[in-house]
């Protein structure tokens, strides 16, 4: 009966995560149709490797343009400790980031150059139904940019659907999708929404790589971002 109500539990909470998420997603959609949008490209590498019973350390580099490459809109460093609250899920981390930014004037062709250093705290928790991968991450962020300070709290739903097996394991060609909403402590409390498809393959059980397409809604434009990201997990522990 506790399993069955589990079970249920967990259904109910990925129905409402997903039927909110798809809603506030298309009605920003359907508000952008007619706005503005342009692209750009992220490059980037993701690290996390468990180096002692449930500890892991996270470690990623980001390398994004305004346009395919050349045009550098950002560089981004970001690091932290996590722990298992149980084994192999129900992640905890605390971590720290590093931002360097060339923002574009506004009405110009000329850049500027920014910094921004960031706590972060965030709590992963992953699940499983038949061949659907699914994580949950809640993440809360302090951002101390260089005129202000600001908090900003942040809901990520991930999916890895394998293809051509049954299981992500290597040689596995996956369908990866998601949904990211960013919202802060100050007006305006909708910062941005991120939409996310891709396919990817798994390398090796450790190793795997992913290219696809982001689109970012913001409350007066959109704008879209191709992506080549590289995801390693090789531990160090035996």
């Amino acid at each position: 009966m506790l399993s069955l109500f589990l079970r249920l539990r967990l259904t109910l909470s990925l129905s409402l995560s997903l039927s909110l998420s798809l809603f506030f997603s298309l009605s920003l959609i359907s508000s952008l149709s007619a706005q503005e949008s342009n692209s750009g490209a992220w490059y980037m590498y993701f690290g996390n490797q468990t180096f002692h019973q449930r500890w892991n350390w996270h470690n990623e580099l980001q390398y994004r343009n305004y346009n395919l490459a050349g045009d550098l809109e950002q560089i981004v460093l970001r690091t932290g400790i996590g722990y298992n609250l149980s084994e192999n899920n129900n992640n905890v981390l605390m971590g720290y980031g590093f931002f360097y930014s060339e923002p574009y004037v506004a009405g110009t062709d000329e850049k500027t150059e920014t910094t921004e250093h960031r706590l972060f705290q965030q709590y992963l928790t992953r699940q499983k139904f038949g061949r659907f991968n699914l994580q949950h991450r809640y993440r809360i962020e302090e951002r101390f940019l260089e005129q202000e300070f600001k908090m900003r709290y942040r809901y990520f739903l991930s999916l890895h659907l394998p293809m051509n097996k049954a299981s992500m394991e290597k040689g596995t060609i996956y369908l990866s999708v998601y949904n990211e909403i960013f919202l802060q402590n100050k007006p305006p409390v909708f910062d941005r929404d991120r939409i996310y498809g891709a396919l990817g393959y798994m390398i090796s059980p450790y190793i795997r790589i992913e290219t696809g397409w982001m689109t970012q809604l913001f409350t007066s434009h959109q704008r879209g971002q191709f992506q080549l990201a590289l995801f390693n997990n090789i531990p160090f522990k035996p």
